[in-house]
């Protein structure tokens, strides 16, 4: 019963945070003349040529609050506006260009949160010991390493040394044309589980070519995040008064780190996990732009270099929405694993 009434509460919660997430938005929108902000409303290229009207229509030169009510109704109609970069509606452009950045994310998170999991449980477990500075040394540089340089120096290596191995955008010229020709279909637009489902080996094997370095560069700079945190977490169970009485019951330690440790040492994780993810859908500006990766981040730079203020404004809206639910998902699990959360912080 306590859960679900949680559950219930974290519920209703979401919409005055929702509210005020398209407060925050809107707001910053009025630091834009009602020319600019009327590319908000426009559906199609020819709109432009009769601004005065979309000003008109949708009462950009009225109160705030009459503005406001003009958006959200757009906005409940699917309507984000029309995106100079790409030439198409936003909600459009977000939708194609959704999957490529989902597809990263699908490869890179698992590598991030298992393998950080992993060697951060192993470093704690065996403290001071070989295993544990090795990991260290490669959390800090892992860490330390500035994204852009890390997926540049991949390219010189793997595409430039190596000639083309492991190439940059999502698919080479002639896997492009086949995706895109009739004897294609495109269930998802998620390459790899398209080209399975079409039996295409060729491209198959091509996406997963493209996908290797931003994947790396992704997966180097948050694994060592992972990592430490882990480690910390875990030294701080390890030292806890049941861990002690584990080990006086006689139980090995492999047991006692793997089934009494871990479990409470992977709250903290469970959370960063949750935004680690979300980060990587909202599509990751700097790593999609060196590769000329062509998802939501990409999209969203090009968007913020040519100015196209319904690009911007459409990413921020998706951005704000997705970490709203991934933080109410990361608080559910929360609460299931820690009854603690869910009951004010006293377990009866």
């Amino acid at each position: 019963m306590e859960l679900r009434a949680y559950i219930v509460r974290r519920l209703l919660l979401i919409i005055p945070v929702l509210f005020g997430v398209t407060l925050l938005i809107f707001g910053l929108l009025q630091l834009f003349s009602p020319v600019e902000r009327a590319a908000l409303y426009v559906t199609d290229p020819k709109q432009f040529a009769n601004i005065a009207e979309v000003i008109e229509k949708y009462g950009l030169d009225q109160p705030v609050w009459v503005q406001y009510g003009h958006w959200i109704t757009e906005i409940f109609q699917g309507n984000l506006g029309w995106s100079k970069v790409v030439s198409q509606p936003v909600t459009s452009a977000m939708l194609n260009f959704l999957p490529a950045t989902l597809e990263l994310a699908i490869f890179a998170t698992p590598l991030i949160i298992f393998g950080g999991i992993f060697l951060g449980s192993k470093a704690a477990a065996h403290k001071d010991k070989a295993i544990d500075h090795a990991t260290r040394l490669g959390a800090i540089v892992g860490w330390s390493l500035p994204t852009f340089w890390l997926g540049l120096m991949l390219l010189m290596v793997f595409y430039g040394l190596f000639s083309g191995l492991f190439p940059p955008e999502r698919l080479s010229t002639e896997m492009n044309i086949v995706v895109h020709s009739e004897a294609f279909t495109q269930y998802t637009k998620l390459h790899i589980i398209d080209a399975i489902l079409n039996g295409n080996g060729r491209v198959l094997l091509d996406s997963l070519r493209h996908l290797v370095l931003p994947v790396i560069t992704l997966t180097v700079v948050n694994l060592a995040f992972i990592m430490r945190l882990m480690r910390s977490s875990m030294l701080e169970a390890l030292g806890k008064g049941y861990i002690l009485t584990a080990r006086a019951k006689g139980l090995d330690e492999n047991t006692v780190v793997s089934k009494h440790a871990r479990r409470n040492a992977l709250i903290p994780v469970l959370t960063v996990s949750g935004y680690i993810f979300a980060g990587l859908v909202n599509g990751v500006v700097i790593t999609e732009t060196i590769f000329n990766y062509k998802g939501l981040g990409w999209w969203a730079w090009q968007s913020a270099v040519n100015l196209d203020i319904s690009g911007v404004l459409g990413f921020a809206l998706f951005n704000g929405v997705l970490f709203v639910f991934t933080n109410l998902v990361v608080d559910l699990l929360y609460a299931r694993i820690d009854p603690r959360v869910r009951l004010g912080g006293k377990v009866t």
